[in-house]
């Protein structure tokens, strides 16, 4: 998985915004100093994250983001796929089938199969670490992700309870 640039900054747009004890929430002036980005950027992440139902905006002179549910509601897939960061998708194949209107290995493919694997396997864990544990000192975030990943790894023994 190729984490990118808006993968990034929209985490941690969230994370500010959770970490703002403002009723009004954070505006996008705000949000663009605190993170040393484009307000234009920051408009093009928070209008994703609100139209994924993930913050809510108030207009006004005061207004501003806030989170739409709880941190804790919030998983760190439900923003990924906001922002567009998923590996693989079903429509993958049909978008890159080279030359040919169909991909060669449409019927046949292996490869198909190890990125839904992959993808299962990034859904599984990303669906159990929530903007809420992200909040935590990096210390305790990481015990929280390493008990994920080896709870995850040791119930999914070859490949099974992955959903594909």
């Amino acid at each position: 998985m190729k984490i990118n640039a808006t993968d990034e900054y929209g985490i941690r747009i969230l994370m500010r915004i959770a970490k703002s004890d403002s009723n009004e929430g954070l505006s996008i002036s705000q949000l663009s100093e605190a993170e040393g980005l484009s307000n234009s950027y920051v408009a093009k992440i928070t209008r994703s994250l609100r139209k994924h139902g993930l913050i809510n905006s108030f207009r006004g002179h005061k207004g501003g983001y806030v989170l739409a549910r709880p941190a804790d509601k919030i998983t760190i897939n439900d923003a990924i796929r906001a922002l567009g960061g998923v590996l693989y998708n079903t429509s993958f194949c049909n978008n890159h089938p080279g030359q040919n209107r169909l991909c060669t290995n449409s019927t046949d493919c292996s490869i198909r199969s190890l990125w839904r694997v992959v993808q299962a396997s990034l859904d599984k864990i990303l669906d159990q670490i929530t903007l809420s544990d992200l909040l935590q000192p990096e210390k305790e975030a990481n015990n929280i992700f390493k008990q994920i990943y080896e709870e995850t790894v040791s119930h999914s023994s070859h490949l099974k309870g992955l959903s594909i």
